[in-house]
């Protein structure tokens, strides 16, 4: 006798449960949408509650960061996070004052989140900013800042009553630009315009020492014949966005008839070890920022979904992003330079042929 099939536990659904169980208890139903818009002027001092912790993630937030400088010019904008590397990513904008770094479990580390919290306890703001649809300890600490205006998004998955509310439903896919889509809601803005790009803001001299160092990398590889550029591809991702050798290596074997063209250089994770087997030249970085700089000197850059593939977007190299598994529409890089390749259900070798496709159209469309 056959039996059905058990069904997973999952310790983080259950924990979202509870949690929205819990917010609706103590905050009541979800946001009412607001009739008014917010104002354009007298916002001087602005909390965005950012929660998740992943690079990616904190990468994505950028675009509403720039929304908001463009937005209001004149004001201060602290950032509430998780994000280990937040001060590496968000320090360079003008803009942004104070990061309160919260820890990623606050009951394993009670001190340092209250400590956090009362600092942002003690602001008065003029606008408080909760931009996850589904996050309810960013709607938690929304409600605990002092703010005149709040606002997020009406999702079913958020409990706590704001001054401005965005249906979720009207928002794009986009993590990106879904952010910048809930600001210009609540202000009236159409958002048919240009969609502001992830963005680290490297300085002009980090551009230059990432060029510096590539030019070192690669120095040992020259050739006579001169090559066009130099394409970086990054072989890890988590979960099963990982693609392993029995993937990579028919998609490098299509990817090297260019070789003559371009050079390719691996770039190298955390953990410190070429998942390539050092087949090509290899640069490494624990330094988030020098890897950006290095990142912005190549020709393209080239990954599965992944945080380096966000870092490489925000480090404005040309990023062709290879989706697998995880919706495109939701995570794929955007703007002029990016693009976001389908690849699901499609063999490596093909995958290689769209990006060399792409690299010889941007080559042939280029200033002679």
């Amino acid at each position: 006798m056959s039996h059905p099939p058990r069904r997973s536990f999952d310790i983080h659904s259950l924990r979202r449960r509870v949690a929205r169980r819990l917010m609706r208890l103590l905050f009541g139903k979800p946001a009412q949408l607001s009739s008014e818009p917010l104002p354009l002027t007298g916002i001087h001092r602005i909390l965005i509650c950012h929660v998740s912790h992943t690079l990616g993630n904190a990468l994505l937030l950028t675009p509403l960061i720039q929304e908001l400088e463009a937005t209001y010019p004149g004001a201060e904008i602290d950032i509430a996070t998780r994000s280990g590397v937040a001060q590496a990513i968000y320090a360079s904008y003008f803009g942004v004052s104070r990061i309160f770094r919260l820890p990623a479990h606050g009951v394993g580390h009670p001190l340092q989140l209250l400590r956090e919290l009362r600092g942002l306890r003690k602001a008065h703001y003029d606008l408080v900013i909760d931009p996850d649809p589904q996050s309810q300890t960013g709607r938690l600490y929304l409600l605990m800042a002092r703010g005149r205006w709040k606002l997020g998004f009406d999702s079913p998955k958020k409990s706590g009553n704001v001054t401005h509310a965005v249906p979720i439903g009207l928002a794009p896919e986009s993590k990106g630009k879904r952010p910048v889509f809930l600001l210009r809601s609540a202000i009236g803005k159409a958002s048919d315009n240009a969609w502001p790009v992830p963005d680290i803001r490297l300085s002009h001299s980090e551009r230059v020492q990432g060029r510096e160092a590539l030019e070192r990398l690669l120095a040992p590889h020259q050739t006579k014949h001169q090559k066009k550029g130099v394409i970086g591809v990054f072989a890890n991702a988590t979960g099963d966005k990982l693609l392993g050798t029995d993937w990579w290596s028919p998609f490098l074997e299509t990817l090297e008839t260019a070789s003559n063209d371009y050079h390719i250089v691996e770039i190298v994770p955390m953990f410190g070890r070429s998942m390539l087997g050092s087949r090509y030249p290899t640069y490494f970085s624990t330094d988030l920022r020098k890897l950006a700089s290095v990142l912005s000197a190549l020709t393209a850059y080239t990954s599965a979904d992944c945080g380096i593939m966000h870092l490489a977007c925000a480090s404005n190299v040309p990023t062709m992003g290879i989706f697998t598994r995880t919706s495109a529409n939701e995570w794929g890089p955007y703007g002029a330079r990016n693009r976001t390749i389908h690849a699901y259900e499609r063999a490596p070798s093909d995958v290689a042929r769209d990006i060399l496709s792409i690299l010889a159209e941007t080559e042939s469309s280029r200033p002679a």
